[in-house]
């Protein structure tokens, strides 16, 4: 046969099929890890405090395998092609975060938290069990854009109807039942930027004018995206939730460099930030004293009034060396009012060491990982968009907080990821692992039967 006629044959052969392996016995062994890990932390603190093994251990390992166990059969049922590490991590997360607010919750009896924490947990995974099981394809989110960014600004002006708690208006509080309405609003506005950047993809990227080196697209593309990001920043710091505000502010600038493919915006945004930050500095009273214990953490021990918030958070990290003073075995308590919320890190990096702090940091940079790995293989523009945004809330949180409590950059109030007390926030974390589960079995099950390009 001659050389062209070989090359034909090549082109017109069939495409070999090939069966991508599921792996859901791979998330499988990794949830019955999580929840070994998770008990063993439970039984540390209870032998650290008292010397015996907490009554209550075999009931939360129990429970807590149960909620991983339905979990895992849903994605088993509905999503085989999903990555298997997403759901793991959470359940080890969530129980690591349990964990440490019952060792908190020994030092103040008379104010515990985990047994809320822990049903409020419950609906979460519940939450990740109806996602999957319900949301066939994450494209039809796509067709309720406008539905979801509405729902999201009403959900972000609610709290303006209620009382400020501790200087800031983002809790909506009704007989004795308390939720933080923007841990949702984020999800809602991460659906709508990304079907509405992947629907005007091309006129963002080539029309418009340049200037210097960037392209601006055209006010009629640009404006109503850049509308919607404006109210919700401005009503966030109406409400002094400027924590959040920063992460919209992030969330908005990485989706539009990822629908564009410019860098030009990330050094725009990176500019706006810091010129917002510095004219909240300075007209925000209360966000100046944050600013200014930022920059002076040890100011009021030289004063003679003693260690702030944040230097007891810097001491308790300093306490924790390499190896940390063991689970229950630290005295972050000190830090006050916040210490099972904003500066529940504190905790976990005086009792865990730099060894346990490093390990809980590559597990949200390992979900984050896997959440861009999902959306770079998706061939559709909204998933890959809705991917990336998802991964980037958890991006964003952490970086801030875990900025915050080191020192890093000023404090803002948000809740870590799975770990810290917070009921919206860990429901709403569980809704974020549900959709990149659904997205990452859409990201491989376009290849099965067939090879992948």
């Amino acid at each position: 046969m001659t050389k062209a006629g070989s090359t034909l044959a090549a082109v017109d052969a069939p495409v070999r099929a090939v069966r991508l392996p599921r792996r859901r016995g791979v998330e499988l062994s990794l949830l019955v890890l999580a929840v070994l890990l998770s008990v063993y932390g439970y039984c540390a603190v209870g032998l650290a405090r008292t010397g015996t093994v907490p009554p209550g251990a075999v009931g939360y390992g129990a429970g807590l395998g149960v909620l991983a166990l339905f979990a895992h059969i849903a994605v088993r049922i509905r999503a085989p092609y999903a990555d298997p590490l997403p759901l793991p991590i959470g359940v080890l997360l969530n129980g690591l975060g349990l964990v440490l607010i019952y060792r908190l919750d020994l030092e103040t009896p008379g104010d515990r938290a985990a047994p809320t924490q822990l049903v409020w947990s419950t609906l979460g995974v519940g939450l990740f069990i109806a996602v999957v099981l319900v949301l066939r394809d994450h494209r039809v989110l796509q067709r309720y854009a406008y539905v979801c960014v509405v729902a999201a600004l009403v959900l972000l002006a609610l709290p303006i109807l209620f009382p400020a708690v501790n200087g800031a208006r983002i809790w909506i509080r009704i007989a004795g039942f308390s939720i933080q309405p923007g841990e949702f609003a984020k999800v809602l506005l991460a659906v709508f930027f990304a079907a509405y950047l992947a629907a005007n993809r091309s006129a963002l990227a080539y029309s418009g004018r340049r200037l210097w080196r960037l392209q601006f697209p055209t006010g009629r593309v640009l404006g109503p995206i850049l509308t919607i990001w404006l109210v919700s920043v401005g009503v966030l710091v109406l409400e002094r939730d400027l924590g959040t505000s920063l992460l919209f502010f992030g969330l908005f600038v990485v989706l539009l460099y990822v629908a564009t493919g410019r860098t030009g915006w990330i050094a725009v945004g990176l500019l706006l930030a810091v010129l917002g930050a510095v004219a909240v500095g300075r007209l925000e009273p209360h966000v100046g004293g944050r600013i200014e214990d930022w920059l002076h953490p040890f100011a009021t021990i030289e004063a003679g009034r003693g260690p702030n918030q944040l230097a007891q958070s810097l001491f308790a990290f300093a306490a924790g060396g390499i190896l940390g003073t063991g689970l229950g075995l630290g005295h972050s308590i000190l830090i006050g009012f916040a210490t099972k919320s904003d500066f529940i890190l504190a905790t976990a990096g005086e009792e865990l060491g730099l060894a346990g702090l490093a390990a809980i940091v590559l597990l949200y940079a390992l979900l984050v990982e896997r959440g861009y790995r999902a959306g770079l293989a998706l061939r559709e523009p909204f998933g890959r968009l809705l991917a990336v945004g998802l991964a980037s809330i958890v991006a964003l949180q952490v970086f801030v907080i875990a900025g915050g409590v080191t020192g890093l950059i000023p404090l803002t109030g948000m809740a870590m990821p799975f770990l810290a007390q917070g009921g919206s926030s860990v429901v709403t974390n569980w809704a974020i692992v549900a959709l990149l589960v659904r997205v990452s079995d859409s990201a491989r099950s376009q290849y099965d039967g067939r090879e992948a390009p």
